[in-house]
C-alpha cells in the first residue's frame, strides 16, 4: 500500500524559511504530477505548487518568488522551498501524487508562521 510520509513542518517566525519533504513508502509508476496543497482553517483546500513529468512547475500566484518545488524521481519524492514565510502561509500542508485514473495524498504537515 502506498503511503506518502512527509516531514519538515513546524512554527516559524514571519521571513524565516521551511523546507517540506514528502517520500512515497513504494516506488509509484506512471507519475503524471507531485504537487503540495494546503487548508488553512476555515478555507478550502488550494494548490500551492506542482511540478508535472515534464518538468515544468506552477506556483499559486501567492507563494511565486518565495516558494521552490523540486522533485527526486528516484526517491519518489517531492520537496518544497519555503522563503520568506508570511503568516498567511499559515495551513496544513498536503503532498499530492497523480498518477493516470488516481491520485495519493499525506497525511499532512502542519506549517505556523508567527508575526
Amino acid at each position: 500500500q502506498v503511503q506518502l510520509v512527509e516531514s519538515g513542518g513546524g512554527l516559524v517566525q514571519a521571513g524565516e524559511s521551511l523546507r517540506l519533504s514528502c517520500a512515497a513508502s513504494v516506488r509509484i509508476f506512471g507519475i503524471a504530477a507531485m504537487g503540495w496543497y494546503r487548508q488553512a482553517p476555515g478555507k478550502q483546500r488550494e494548490l500551492v505548487a506542482v511540478i508535472i513529468i515534464g518538468g515544468n512547475t506552477n506556483y499559486a500566484d501567492s507563494v511565486k518568488g518565495r516558494f521552490t518545488i523540486s522533485r527526486d524521481n528516484a526517491k519518489n519524492a517531492v520537496y518544497l522551498q519555503m522563503n520568506s514565510l508570511k503568516p498567511d502561509d499559515t495551513a496544513v500542508y498536503y503532498c499530492n501524487i497523480k498518477v493516470i485514473g488516481f491520485e495519493y495524498w499525506g497525511q499532512g504537515t502542519q506549517v505556523t508562521v508567527s508575526s
